[in-house]
This record gives structure tokens, C-alpha cells and sequence, in this order.
């Protein structure tokens, strides 16, 4: 996805070319974070407690799927909490940059625009950054679990992985912030349209049925926001983001951002066109600093997925078993005969004499085994209770380790020098675009050469007429 986005910028530069000179506009120049963190820890305090009430609710439905649950709850909670902190960091982002008093209006346009996105990416990708590198890192063990407030102990992830409590977090978020942009973006526009048409009527009275020219129902309609389009750029950088920086875990992100777009190109145009008054036009060469945040995601979108596939997934681990520790080791093969045992060598031992007394089980497990239960299994890479060291890290531990450090390097410099390439190798500016432009200037300078060569010409003239010529004028 990182290759993809580098070609999208590449083009997109193209693109921007042959707009900007169709428009004249090649050589135009313009004259002239707290509460994040206290957000993001209130959903994992929420997060901690709403599992461990769901974990002993009366209903079994909740009590068997508490994870879930409480990750659903979390995302919606957290959704409406970014809606909220949206508005206040537009405020505080205007109120920096007012404090700065930038010299020229683009200087003012570049502050805000990084103010605002730095505000909304953090914002909108805190919980998501949350789940994906720390949620399950830091719990502990059996018998020695980390608590918050010595009372409620930190979540863990699903036994199946980290990445299906990010999947969750992902597609929930977007579809739903997916749905409030285009509700606001359009009903908010349709609502206040016709409040206004109501007051018109309610002050015509009688004259209600009358027939208004097309230019006042046009003034009657809403104006463009302050910001211009400033908005809608924002949405979808934000989007780019989301569909580019955790790709490797919720890979449906890219047609979910192209069926909105393509439902957010139809409702624009009915906006622009039916509900908004017709919005100033304004020259601008390019979209401005919005390309260098978008190759920013660009490169920080390699960094996360590099983790991603490294920490939050299965691939190192079950890389490292099957060429280590499964029965194909030192054979250099691959395959599903060398995963066989995996899921044993991922879980390790646990003595049950060993909880902890307010972790202790309800049961003792004899009306499964017909007797009590001495031991149980855990997903970590652990010695057995046992062992000199009782619980401390095997050495699988460590090689898993030491190889995700080494792929998230190696993946990191491949993708860079494949991005570095690909900018390389696809020109800014398409031949047939250079061709114009040249054989233009071409026109341009045998146009002033003609116009000299007139002008002296025409002063040739009026001299020989004065009697003034001289022998050795040019030409």
C-alpha cells in the first residue's frame, strides 16, 4: 500500500501539472495536544473496567463474547469523543495560529491547515495506535497481572490476536465518521435550507405563492463555509490515512474509501449546485501544503505497517517456528507440515496453585477431567513454573523477538528504495505536457523576435525618411 501511495502522489503531481497550465497557472505565485492523552486514557480505562464487568455478567451471551463487547462500546464511545474534540481543536488550532501572525494569508493557510490536520490525525488515530503496538503488551502474566489501581487488571487482546480488535476499531470508525461527513455535508446544508425558505414564507405571509427571480433564490441558499474548501481536503487526507497507514490489518479500507467517494462525488456536486451559493473562484498553482502531509502519511504509512506485520500480526512468530522450532527446522522447507505443533509451542504452562487469590478460578476444572486441574495453558513464550528462572522468558521468546526487529528494518529500507525508485522513475511532468509548454515558449520568444525585428524595421524606415539612416544598422 505504501508503493501505491507513492504512485498515487507521482500522478498525482502529473495531473496537477497539466491543471495548473491548462489554467495558466505554472508560474503564478500568491502575493502576500493534552487532551488527546487524556481522551485516549480514558478509553482504556473505560476499557478495562467495562471487560472485567462484562466478564461477570449474568447473561452468558455477554459474559462469553466480553471482549467484543466491550470493544464495540469502546469504538462508539470513542467515535463520538473525536466528534467532540473536533470542534474544540479547530478553535485552539485558530487561536495558535492567530497567535503566531503570519506575514501573508498562505502563511496563515499553511499554519492552520498543519495545526488542524496534526490535531484531527492524532485525534482520529490515538485509540487506533493504541490497540495496534500497546493493548496486551504490558499485562503480565498468570499470578503476576499488571493492575490499574491495584484493582482492575489491563486488557489483553482477542486469543486469536491483536489484529481482530483492530479490524473493529477501524471499519467502526470509518464507516460511522464516513456516514456523519456526508450527513453533515449534505442534510446540515438541506435543514437550513429549509428553515430559511420557512422564514421567507412566514415573512411574505399572503404573498407566499410568489415567484421569486432565480437570483434571489440563489442568495437565499447557504453560503460556502469560511474555510473554503478546507474541509473537504481535510476529509479526505484524513481518509488517505486511514486507507494507508493500517492497510496490513483492515485491508477492506480501500473500497471503503472508494464507495465513498463515489457517493461523496454525487453529493458535492448536488450541494455545490442546489444547496450552496456559488463560492468565489480563487487562482492557486497546486494544492499547497497538502501534498507534503500526504507524503508524510506516504512514509509513515511504512513505518506503521512494518509494525503492524512485525508486533500486532502472527507472521514473525509463525516464521520463526516453522524454520526454528517446527519439524521442518534446518531443512529449509516451508509449508502446513511445518506448522504442525505451533499452537503448543505458543502457549505455555502455568501452575494453578500459582494464582494469585483474587484470580483464582471458580472451579477446579474436575467436572471436565474428572479430576482437579494442576496446570493450564497461556499464549506467551514462558518457562515452565518449574524452571530455575520460574516464568522468565525462553529463548523462542527472544528469536521472535530479534526477528521482528530484523524485518521491520529490512521491510522498512526495501520500501523506501522501491518508493525512492518509483518517484524516479515516473517523471512530474508528462512528454506530451513538456512538449506543449516548450513549443510555447518557443512561440512566445519568435513572437517578441518578430515584434522587435518590426519595431527596428519601422525605425529604419522613419530615419531613411529623415535622412537619417546610417549604413551599418541592423539589420
Amino acid at each position: 500500500m505504501a508503493v501505491w501511495a507513492t504512485v498515487f502522489l507521482e500522478f498525482w503531481k502529473r495531473r496537477r501539472a497539466v491543471i495548473a497550465y491548462d489554467w495558466d497557472l505554472i508560474d503564478w505565485e500568491e502575493e502576500e495536544i493534552c487532551v488527546v492523552i487524556a481522551a485516549v486514557f480514558g478509553i482504556v480505562i473505560y476499557r478495562v473496567v467495562t471487560v472485567s464487568t462484562f466478564a461477570a455478567f449474568k447473561w452468558a451471551l455477554i459474559r462469553n463474547n466480553s471482549q467484543v463487547a466491550t470493544t464495540g462500546t469502546a469504538v462508539c464511545i470513542n467515535f463520538c469523543i473525536i466528534m467532540l474534540l473536533n470542534v474544540l481543536y479547530e478553535k485552539v488550532a485558530l487561536l495558535l495560529t492567530n497567535l503566531e501572525q503570519p506575514r501573508t494569508e498562505s502563511e496563515w493557510e499553511n499554519s492552520f491547515t498543519l495545526k488542524m490536520f496534526l490535531f484531527q490525525f492524532v485525534n482520529l488515530n490515538s485509540s487506533t495506535f493504541y490497540i495496534a503496538f500497546f493493548l496486551g503488551r504490558f499485562t503480565g502474566h498468570p499470578g503476576a497481572y499488571l493492575r490499574l489501581i491495584n484493582r482492575w487488571r489491563l486488557e489483553e487482546c482477542h486469543p486469536s490476536g491483536c489484529l481482530i480488535d483492530l479490524c473493529m476499531q477501524m471499519g467502526i470508525i470509518m464507516v460511522l465518521k464516513q456516514t456523519w461527513n456526508n450527513f453533515m455535508e449534505l442534510g446540515y446544508p438541506l435543514i437550513q435550507n429549509w428553515w430559511t425558505r420557512r422564514k421567507v414564507r412566514q415573512e411574505h405571509g399572503s404573498e407566499r405563492k410568489i415567484r421569486f427571480p432565480q437570483w434571489e433564490k440563489d442568495y437565499n441558499l447557504q453560503p460556502m463555509n469560511a474555510y473554503g474548501l478546507f474541509d473537504e481536503y481535510l476529509e479526505m487526507i484524513l481518509q488517505f490515512g486511514f486507507t494507508t497507514i493500517f492497510v496490513a490489518a483492515f485491508p477492506l479500507a480501500p473500497l471503503l474509501a472508494l464507495l465513498n467517494n463515489i457517493i461523496e462525488i454525487r453529493l458535492d456536486a448536488y450541494k455545490f449546485v442546489t444547496q450552496w451559493r456559488r463560492p468565489l473562484a480563487s487562482r492557486a498553482k497546486d494544492i499547497g501544503i497538502w501534498y507534503g502531509i500526504l507524503e508524510g502519511i506516504g512514509i509513515l504509512s511504512v513505518i506503521t505497517n512494518a509494525f503492524v506485520i512485525a508486533i500486532t500480526s502472527d507472521f514473525i512468530p509463525r516464521l520463526v517456528y516453522a524454520y526454528k522450532y517446527g519439524p521442518c527446522a534446518g531443512q529449509g522447507e516451508a509449508g502446513q507440515k511445518c506448522m504442525v505443533g505451533y499452537v503448543n509451542a505458543s502457549l505455555s504452562v502455568f501452575r494453578i496453585s500459582d494464582f494469585e487469590n483474587r484470580s483464582e478460578p471458580e472451579s477446579d476444572g474436575s467436572e471436565f477431567s474428572g479430576t482437579p486441574l494442576k496446570y493450564c495453558r497461556y499464549r506467551d513464550y514462558r518457562d515452565s513454573p518449574h524452571s530455575l528462572v520460574p516464568y522468565g522468558y525462553t529463548l523462542q521468546f527472544w528469536h521472535v523477538l530479534a526477528a521482528r526487529l530484523a524485518f521491520i528494518i529490512v521491510f522498512e529500507h526495501l520500501v523506501f528504495c522501491i518508493k525512492h525508485l518509483i518517484s524516479y522513475l515516473i517523471p512530474d511532468l508528462p512528454k506530451d505536457l513538456r512538449d506543449r509548454m516548450r513549443r510555447e515558449k518557443y512561440l512566445i520568444q519568435e513572437m517578441m523576435y518578430e515584434a522587435e525585428l518590426e519595431r527596428l524595421q519601422k525605425e529604419r524606415k522613419e530615419r531613411k525618411k529623415n535622412g537619417k539612416a546610417h549604413h551599418n544598422e541592423w539589420p
